[in-house]
């Protein structure tokens, strides 16, 4: 879980992760489920926010039932789509969840 300093302090990202779910059309339980799992697993480096926020909106939309593919994020975050493949599961694992094996 994370602070309510910790959602304040990265504001910007929140909207970010909203504009980026509006785009590709998840729905609210996708957006929240995205602002949930950046949120917990913030890094320190600034450079990596786009990346972990890219993995987090790729995640959601699987746990969601919205499944996009890592291409369609990746375009939307302005991100590679290695990005996403390489963060995504490491994420969830963090988040206490088991990722899907195939």
């Amino acid at each position: 879980m994370y602070s309510a300093r910790t959602r304040v302090e990265n504001e910007q990202w929140v909207k970010e992760i909203e504009t980026v779910t509006d785009e590709l059309d998840l729905d609210a339980d996708a957006t929240s489920t995205a602002t949930d799992l950046f949120l917990s697993g913030v890094p320190e480096a600034e450079r990596s926010k786009r990346a972990v926020m890219a993995a987090s909106i790729y995640a959601a939309s699987l746990i969601s039932g919205q499944a996009q593919s890592q291409s369609d994020v990746a375009d939307a975050a302005g991100v590679a789509r290695l990005t996403i493949q390489q963060r995504w599961k490491e994420l969830l694992r963090d988040a206490g969840m088991e990722p899907p094996s195939w």
